[in-house]
């Protein structure tokens, strides 16, 4: 049997490997975690005989996702949505459980255990859900805000959920005395927290911001979670309410994204820890000899769970559409089910088979819930005959609004991006037609005469009825590359001629969009630099003829004087420039091999390196020729990302 170090150590190494893989493939990471807990627990290669030692630390990633989940608890974005989040939410939730307790007495499992399975059940995968929402720009689509506003409410109830669990072990006339008491006691530290917490936590958190150290900041988050976390223990309730209620007093204040980022480490590797100590007890053995049973779990999930959405979101308005893509959208399982399974697991609840079945389900219902939503388009075609219609009226609006225009531009994205420009065509009475996926913002600016419809851009249909082949141009006004990658593999499947003008939020996106067919790419950072300087210049006296002219040579040579920028201490090493091109100066010494040789001798350009200029004698020379040749005392500025600059340097210095 390994020690706690060893154990650690040898999970680390496998989940690396596993989720390694499971991301190339682009598979959810956490399917990793489990498999690899499987491979080496007790029930497999038994490398692992018990994972108590590991069960400690994996403690710890349930405290941080819910002090994530604490984080995102913002009570004006719930009451915005309550009729959704409340309302839908809480029907799919208590939907699945009386639908379990129910299959469950029939087949005599005790009622504690029922509701135990359908409360594991009920949930569905936040993570996996909200990216493919995200990649499919399906966010502010009607099944998207439906999608969103119930897995906020299974994260809220997964509070309560793991009060009532362990308290059903307890004997029947015990479990109402234990129920009120956790509740009263819950009540009264929720009380405490958010009366006199709020207040409290703000002027703390000024004190330690105000000492300007990121050690100290990250230390007092870790004391301010883990404290909470403890003191929820100490009066008989579980860590993770702690954790909840810690992330819920600092979400109202203005320190909230950065402790997001700072804790973002620890609880990524910590909840990944804790899904392969999930995985321990997964007996593949006596889920082949009980495969029967499983497979009917999953089949028995995905059906009864998109009937019971389907049905609530019918109760609550929605179209039949938009209702049977909600279900399939929230169909499967998610990793608060792991959650509570490891609750249950330590209760003895549920008889060892059955929650082996369990596991087993909702692992491979999370497998299958991308291929699910990828095919949910062609299943409500299939199973909803009024979608049909909806379709051809959205087709019929859109081609309508485009009828009677040519050389137009179509502006994919009505967000404020789209809408600027917009305003902007309509100074220079240049006809658009702008497509976008909020009902709401569509319906607004149309009752206020704009031209746009409700369509997605990404689709060929929606194009052809915007009038792509009489456009003269098309514009992707917002910022997500995969989205946008999408939209121009659409346009000039039908259009390759067309000249389509996009919009990057980071440099790194630039060459990607490029070569996806863009036209022309429309960084942010760098036109926001662009005018910030012109209007100094303009400031300080420089001619307006030589600032404008400044500026058309930098758009001319496609900002490549602008690429880069020197890393500070400031910025933080897993943030979200870790993979930004970075500038980095490197002063040559005499004896230094790049010394004698021409910037071309050095290909530095095989290593994904350049030199953006070289300094000597004071005197810099911007974007110098391959010929130019390094002498001792020259400072050599590199461009590239952080691994390549360093190998860079070794070949300027070493050789």
């Amino acid at each position: 049997m390994p020690n706690t170090l060893e154990l650690v150590l040898l999970l680390l190494a496998s989940a690396v490997v596993m989720v390694g893989i499971f991301r190339s493939l682009n598979l959810p990471p956490v399917l990793g975690y489990l498999l690899v807990g499987a491979a080496v627990g007790p029930h497999a290669l038994k490398l692992v005989h018990s994972s108590e030692g590991a069960n400690h630390l994996a403690e710890f990633g349930v405290v941080f996702l819910m002090f994530s989940i604490g984080l995102e608890f913002s009570l004006p974005r719930l009451l915005a949505m309550k009729r959704i989040v409340f309302g839908l939410g809480s029907a799919q939730v208590l939907g699945c459980i009386v639908l379990v307790m129910a299959i469950g007495h029939l087949f005599g499992l005790s009622w504690g255990a029922s509701l135990a399975l359908g409360s594991t059940l009920a949930m569905s995968s936040t993570a996996i859900l909200s990216k493919l929402l995200a990649d499919r720009m399906e966010l502010d689509s009607r099944h998207g805000r439906e999608t969103i506003g119930v897995l906020l409410f299974q994260d809220i109830a997964v509070v309560p959920l793991l009060i009532l669990i362990p308290a059903l072990s307890r004997p029947a006339e015990e479990l109402a005395v234990t129920l009120g008491l956790a509740a009263l006691k819950g009540a009264a530290l929720l009380v405490l927290v958010l009366v006199f917490g709020q207040r409290l936590m703000r002027a703390w958190f000024t004190v330690v911001a105000r000492r300007r150290s990121g050690e100290l900041f990250m230390l007092n988050v870790l004391l301010i979670t883990l404290g909470l976390a403890w003191l929820s223990e100490l009066v008989g309730l579980s860590l993770a309410l702690g954790a909840f209620l810690a992330g819920m007093l600092i979400s109202e204040t203005e320190f909230r994204y950065q402790v997001e980022e700072d804790i973002k480490p620890f609880r990524d590797v910590l909840l990944g820890l804790f899904f392969v100590t999930v995985g321990m007890f997964l007996d593949v053995g006596l889920i082949v000899d009980n495969l029967p049973v499983v497979l009917g779990l999953v089949l028995g999930l995905l059906v009864f769970k998109c009937a019971i959405v389907f049905a609530a979101s019918r109760a609550f308005g929605s179209s039949a559409g938009t209702a049977l893509r909600t279900g399939l959208w929230l169909c499967a399982g998610g990793e608060f089910g792991f959650v509570l399974v490891s609750d249950i697991d330590g209760l003895g609840l549920m008889p060892p088979a059955l929650l082996q079945a369990t596991v087993a389900a909702l692992v491979l219902s999370m497998l299958i819930a991308p291929f699910v939503v990828q095919a949910s388009d062609k299943l409500v075609m299939r199973f909803v005959a009024s979608e049909w219609l909806l379709r051809s009226m959205e087709l019929t609006r859109v081609a309508a609004q485009s009828m009677n225009t040519s050389k137009h531009i179509i502006i994919c994205g009505y967000g404020r991006s789209g809408q600027y420009m917009a305003r902007f065509m309509e100074q220079e009475n240049v006809s658009y037609v702008a497509l976008d996926l909020d009902p709401e913002r569509v319906r607004e600016a149309g009752a206020a005469g704009d031209t746009v419809v409700y369509g997605d851009a990404s689709r060929h249909e929606t194009l052809m009825a915007a009038g792509i082949m009489r456009a003269s141009a098309l514009v992707i006004s917002f910022g997500e590359v995969e989205a946008a990658l999408r939209v121009m593999h659409r346009a000039l499947a039908l259009r390759p001629d067309l000249p389509i003008v996009t919009r990057a939020s980071d440099e790194k996106d630039m060459d990607r969009l490029a070569q996806g067919g863009a036209a022309e790419v429309v960084p942010e950072a760098f036109e926001g630099s662009i005018i910030l300087a012109s209007h100094a210049l303009a400031l300080i006296g420089v001619p307006l003829n030589r600032v404008v002219r400044r500026i058309r040579d930098v758009r001319n040579q496609r900002y490549a004087l602008m690429r880069g920028f020197f890393h500070g201490a400031s910025d933080a090493a897993d943030g979200p420039d870790a993979r930004q091109l970075r500038l980095h100066p490197v002063t040559l010494p005499p004896g230094a091999h790049a010394v004698g040789k021409t910037i071309g001798m050095l290909a530095l350009e095989n290593l994904g390196v350049t030199v953006s200029a070289v300094r000597r004698r004071n005197i810099r020379g911007l974007a110098p020729s391959a010929e130019t040749q390094m002498m001792a005392g020259d400072v050599v500025v590199l461009l590239g990302v952080p691994g390549d600059l360093e190998q860079a340097e070794g070949r300027l210095l070493r050789g």
